[in-house]
């Protein structure tokens, strides 16, 4: 458990924290939202002692681990291979492993009857039970099927780490975090750098963590389905509220249509008084009255409410009139030294088509774009536009082509001709560029605030084929959603490169998948497509299943190969297994044991809320059913998880036990 007590954090004028307290409980999954400067990185600095603070603002218990995967990390300089980086995240239990050894060395060489024997003894078990409860045993296999997920193959196992480009070490530097297993993990924007299939994978390995988390993600698919709770920071106070990210939004709402009838009430009342002391003042009759209610004025303690109340919409330009085939690629192909990258492409999109374009990393997206946008010249094959099409392009490094003596406005009003001033500026602000920051030089922007306005000033410019390269990256929650609702309108052609499937499925209407140097176009949004890769997965499994099946038949009849062994011999074959398997199986048994009683507690809990919950009298209690509710969906959703638990353990003993 990690708490913060009474956090209060100040910079000038600014409230950064407001006298903020918390706590985090084992096995807690929290999403830290706010809008951009609110301080949720630095909260996570401070949990995690990277950002120092007060003595006792922070405490910690001495058994709760912290690990944190920072927004941007520092360069990692390595000379080692990916493998060897990789297994790091173990060195303190390679360490033990280590002192283990020693010790058994020197208890060859320490008379059993002395006390020194003793001491080597009671530290030999300590060692050997924290390794035995640990995962040191199955260490390989862990790390390949972790660097596998992220995305890495087994050739990039003894690459230098040196090869690697920025986006795949922070895939290493998550990697490292998830086989240390701390009791929190503190994850600012995991899935920046991951493709759909790597970040599919890490919210199915998240799911089974057992640890606690503290996610912050613009991800908001990815926050529904990884936590359970959310904390606000918000004019320099923390909100939790009990429910993902969708149930916050909802209640939230909820929340400021009473703030807002609770402040409209203070500021009638703060009217009321200031009129009767302005009118009786003078009047030495009134005096105390007067005086009362100056000091009532003064005691009063304001009701803020958020300036994100501001509603900001907006609109893309209309699409220039086009015909209605807008662009028809012809057998293309492509390679990069000597690497091919497309062969022999096909592909039609008409006018109102709306695609995502999903792949692994390194599959060739980008490039993709940048053929269509005839950045880069396929090596065979044509793209040919249809009638009237006029493209605007976004990638992921169009901010370093701003003009740095421009300002933010005279940067918009170079796409947005037919645009008032008026209309550049809601623009701007939907992207986070408000009041005299628009005046700004853009040489002056942060590297986020130079992305944004560069979206922007592309979606400034009329066109009817928009080409995306990732362009939320830069973007908060009510940024992307003021985007995606003006995606849901354009009556245009987009071609978008993103992993965020909450943003891109609410206005596409087709995926189309780079992969093994083609492209292959599906009907649907990717939630759609990325069931249809689950059915084909499930299919190959079963099929492999059956094949495996049938091989064991065959060979059933096979001699075991101790077969012909002395009777010693197979003693001793017998003893070695069982040694294997007690090395092996130890570590699994600790966690099915574990998981059997989280069921076993949790089937109880369960068992006595629904009994709560058939009581009618319950029902009477608004407040009571919600918060019997709220514990009940929690409870299942806990025993579901520590059911999952026990499950892949035994199956996983069972599978030892066969092979042995």
């Amino acid at each position: 458990m990690i708490s913060i007590k009474h956090l209060d954090i100040r910079y000038g004028e600014k409230h950064l924290f407001r006298n903020i307290s918390a706590r985090i409980h084992p096995a807690n999954r929290i999403g830290l939202v706010g809008v951009n400067g609110t301080g949720k990185s630095t909260l996570l600095k401070i949990l995690t002692g990277i950002t120092e603070t007060d003595p006792g603002i922070v405490k910690c218990a001495k058994s709760f681990s912290v690990s944190y995967l920072p927004q941007e990390p520092d360069i990692l300089v390595s000379d080692k291979s990916l493998y060897e980086e990789a297994q790091t995240a173990f060195d303190a239990l390679l360490e033990l492993q280590h002192e283990l050894n020693d010790l058994h060395d020197r208890l060859a060489e320490t008379p059993p009857e002395s006390k020194e024997f003793e001491k080597l003894i009671q530290r030999q078990g300590e060692i050997q039970e924290l390794l035995d409860n640990s995962s040191i045993y199955s260490m390989r296999a862990q790390i390949e099927k972790v660097l596998t997920g992220l995305g890495f193959s087994q050739s990039d196992m003894q690459a230098p780490v040196s090869s690697f480009s920025g986006g795949w070490i922070m895939r290493l530097m998550l990697a490292k975090l998830l086989l240390e297993a701390p009791s929190l993990l503190l994850l600012d924007e995991p899935t920046n750098h991951l493709d759909l299939q790597s970040l599919t994978w890490v919210e199915e390995f998240l799911t089974s963590y057992s640890g606690a988390m503290v996610i912050i993600s613009h991800d908001r698919a990815f926050l529904d389905k990884m936590t359970e709770m959310t904390w606000e920071l918000s004019l320099g106070r923390l909100t939790a509220y009990k429910g993902n990210y969708s149930f916050y939004i909802k209640e939230k709402e909820e929340r400021r249509r009473i703030e807002r009838a609770a402040y409209n009430n203070q500021q009638a009342q703060i009217r009321q008084t200031t009129r009767f002391v302005e009118r009786f003042r003078a009047k030495s009759t009134k005096a105390k009255q007067v005086q009362s209610r100056v000091k009532q004025l003064e005691k009063m303690e304001l009701i803020e409410l958020e300036e994100a109340e501001q509603t900001i919409r907006f609109s893309f330009p209309p699409a220039p009139p086009s015909g209605r085939d807008v662009l028809q690629i012809d057998s293309i192909s492509k390679s990069f030294d000597g690497k091919e990258v497309f062969s022999g492409v096909e592909l039609g999109l008409q006018r109102g088509d709306k695609v995502a374009v999903v792949g692994v990393n390194g599959a060739g997206k980008s490039t993709f774009l940048k053929i269509i946008d005839s950045q880069i010249s396929p090596d065979e094959g044509h793209v040919r536009y249809g009638s009237g099409v006029k493209r605007s392009y976004f990638g992921q490094h169009q901010a370093q082509e701003l003009s740095g003596e421009l300002t933010a406005l005279e940067t918009i009003s170079l796409g947005g001709e037919d645009m008032t001033i008026t209309q550049m500026r809601s623009l701007l602000g939907a992207f986070l560029l408000r009041g005299e920051e628009v005046d700004k030089k853009v040489a002056v922007l942060s590297g986020g605030e130079k992305s944004r306005l560069a979206l922007a000033k592309m979606i400034a410019s009329p066109a009817n084929l928009m080409l995306l390269d990732e362009p939320t990256n830069h973007l908060d929650m009510s940024s992307q959603e003021i985007l995606q609702e003006a995606m849901n309108q354009y009556d245009g052609t987009i071609l978008v490169v993103s992993h965020n499937r909450f943003f891109v499925d609410s206005f596409v209407n087709k995926v189309l998948e780079v992969k093994d140097s083609r492209v292959t176009l599906y009907e649907g949004n990717v939630a759609e497509y990325l069931e249809r890769l689950t059915r084909e997965a499930e299919r190959i499994r079963k099929q492999e299943a059956e094949k495996t099946d049938r091989e064991e038949t065959r060979n059933g009849s096979v001699l075991s190969s101790s077969a012909g062994l002395s009777r010693k011999e197979q003693r001793k074959l017998e003893a070695i297994k069982r040694q294997e398997r007690s090395q092996r199986i130890g570590p699994l048994k600790k966690q099915l044991n574990e998981a059997e009683e989280q069921v076993e507690k949790f089937e109880a809990k369960k068992e006595e809320l629904e009994q709560q919950m058939a009581d009618p009298e319950l029902y009477k209690d608004e407040a009571t059913w919600v918060s019997v509710s709220k514990e009940y969906d929690d409870c299942k959703r806990r025993l579901t998880r520590w059911e999952s638990r026990w499950e892949e353990a035994q199956i996983r003993i069972d599978e030892i036990d066969a092979e042995l």
